[in-house]
């Protein structure tokens, strides 16, 4: 029988992105070992049941659990969940949700709107978040409602939010009534690069609601809605089966989820990730023509790269993104100069980071 031949080597320097890296071999056995025999539907097996307690162990605190698709389910239906007629939801102007899913949050929201806000690496200040509020006075009937603040851990620029930063932007929420959602894709990465404890960077600070994501870091396809009330997840599990994102056999996303979290296996592919984009970074730093364009707090790294060097790399088999959005960091880029996006992963090896700022130095 003929195979289908991939178009390019998935070994050699690929730093599209952590989305292209696969499943960890721990995961891996987890999911086929969760083939067999008969399990409760719909979330109500024991696997699914340990998964929501090994969470609340994580965070410190008893958390409401709905396992769902893809990361654009968890933060569309998150606000979804909050949403109110005219709504209005604050966040970054690079954040996914208003940049990169096809208009989700509007979609299953019922048409809430996005407002966004600028800030250096991605990242929504207190000030900014305020002064954006501001703009829908309580009272006006012209401008919309505000319905809840989303921010992203990691950015969009691979940048991390410290957790006085989000307790500055939770206090601004919080006093004008409204959650805050954190889209966490990258969460385990923002982690082990800030050297904190889960409940710390969430709930202690302020966070109302977090998309926890872990296809990015190890999984095939396991992402979860996170609320630290469970109170206030009331109704929620009726929006997640109407938006199509309850699985009859929920076992095969908590099989994956049960090997993520077991031993801190997420942690360790989070660090290994998060260690060879320190090594590609240090690398560009120290080359002759590129140069980073912020410093990196996870897994995804941002240069500046001449563009006879970027047809080199690519010349050699280098695969990552040009970054078409600007410069997140505010510097300008040079017509012979391009802005480029590269993302380690778990699966990421030194041989490759080396290879690549081997050929930098040429």
């Amino acid at each position: 029988m003929r195979q289908t031949r991939m178009p390019f080597d998935m070994s050699t320097m690929n730093f599209a992105s952590d989305n292209w890296a696969g499943a960890s071999d721990r995961v891996a056995a987890a999911l086929v070992g969760a083939a067999g025999g008969h399990a409760p539907a719909y979330g109500n097996d024991p696997l699914s049941e340990g998964v929501t307690e090994a969470l609340s162990r994580i965070f410190e605190r008893r958390v409401a659990v709905f396992f769902v698709g893809t990361g654009t389910a968890a933060n569309a239906l998150s606000l979804a969940h909050v949403a109110r007629p005219g709504g209005v939801v604050f966040c970054h102007r690079h954040a996914h949700i208003a940049n990169d899913e096809a208009g989700a949050p509007e979609f299953l929201s019922g048409g809430s709107r996005l407002h966004s806000i600028e800030g250096t690496g991605a990242r929504v200040t207190a000030d900014g978040l305020a002064e954006a509020i501001a703009l829908y006075p309580p009272h006006a009937v012209f401008h919309g409602q505000p319905a809840a603040v989303s921010i992203s851990q990691l950015t969009e620029a691979g940048t991390a939010y410290s957790a006085a930063e989000i307790a500055a932007l939770a206090d601004v929420a919080h006093e004008a009534g409204l959650p805050l959602h954190m889209d966490g894709a990258r969460f385990a990465n923002a982690l082990v690069g800030l050297g904190a404890r889960p409940a710390d960077i969430t709930w202690r600070a302020g966070v109302d609601m977090l998309s926890f994501g872990g296809t990015k870091n190890g999984c095939f396809a396991a992402e979860a809605v996170i609320f630290f009330d469970p109170e206030k997840a009331r109704g929620f599990e009726f929006q997640r089966k109407r938006a199509g994102h309850l699985f009859s056999k929920s076992r095969f996303v908590s099989a994956q989820f049960s090997a993520y979290l077991e031993d801190d296996h997420w942690l360790d592919l989070a660090r290994h990730a998060n260690a060879t984009a320190r090594r590609l970074a240090d690398g560009i730093e120290q080359s002759p023509g590129a140069h980073l364009a912020l410093q990196p707090d996870g897994n995804e790294v941002f240069a500046i790269l001449p563009r006879a060097v970027d047809a080199r790399l690519k010349a050699a088999g280098a695969v990552y993104y040009e970054w078409h959005a600007g410069n997140l960091a505010g510097e300008a880029v040079a017509p012979d100069e391009l802005l480029v996006r590269l993302v380690t992963s778990f699966r990421t090896t030194d041989v490759e980071v080396d290879r690549f700022v081997g050929l930098l130095t040429q």
